[in-house]
């Protein structure tokens, strides 16, 4: 099995909303929420860049 790499994402989490907020303008901005099937783990991959591993999440 292949070890996995922890990879640090370039933002923080500071608090919970019910969207995404940008803390320096206050915009927010919808977000949705959605199952993710196998096939859709083909194209959320580091090379379109992503930075999350889906795949250790499913």
């Amino acid at each position: 099995m292949k070890k996995s790499q922890k990879t640090g994402l370039d933002f923080e989490v500071d608090k919970l909303t019910n969207s995404i907020e940008n803390i320096v303008t206050g915009d927010s901005f919808a977000t949705d929420i959605s199952i993710i099937s196998i096939s859709d783990l083909k194209t959320v991959i580091k090379k379109n860049g992503w930075q999350f591993d889906w795949r250790l999440e499913l």
